[in-house]
C-alpha cells in the first residue's frame, strides 16, 4: 500500500469516528466532495469537527478559511494537505530513501 493510499484510509477513519456519518470508509470515495452537491452531505459544524480533529491528530492547523476550504474538499485533498504539513515539519525524505 502506497503512503499516500495510507494517509487516505487514515482519513477515513477519522471521518468515520469523528461524524456521524451514514456510511462506512469504504462507501468514501477518495475524491468524492465532503459538501455541496454530490457530496458526503457534511455541514459546517461537521467541517468544524474535521479541522479540530486534524489538529489533535497530525498538528495540521487550517486557521485561514481559504486553505481550509481547499483542504476540505475531499478525503485526497485532506491527505495531501496532511503530507505538505508533514514534510514541512520533518523535511521530505531524502532521495533513494524509503519512508520509514
Amino acid at each position: 500500500m502506497e503512503p499516500t493510499d495510507a494517509l487516505k484510509a487514515e482519513v477515513k477513519q477519522l471521518l468515520v469516528a469523528n461524524l456521524m456519518l451514514q456510511v462506512t470508509e469504504d462507501q468514501i470515495g477518495d475524491n468524492t466532495p465532503l459538501f455541496g452537491p454530490g457530496s458526503l452531505g457534511l455541514d459546517s459544524v461537521d467541517a468544524l469537527q474535521i479541522v479540530v480533529a486534524l489538529d489533535k491528530q497530525y498538528g495540521l492547523k487550517l486557521s485561514d478559511p481559504a486553505a481550509a476550504k481547499q483542504a476540505l474538499e475531499s478525503v485526497s485533498a485532506i491527505a495531501t494537505a496532511v503530507r505538505k504539513h508533514q514534510e514541512a515539519q520533518t523535511g521530505p525524505p531524502a532521495a533513494g530513501t524509503a519512508p520509514s
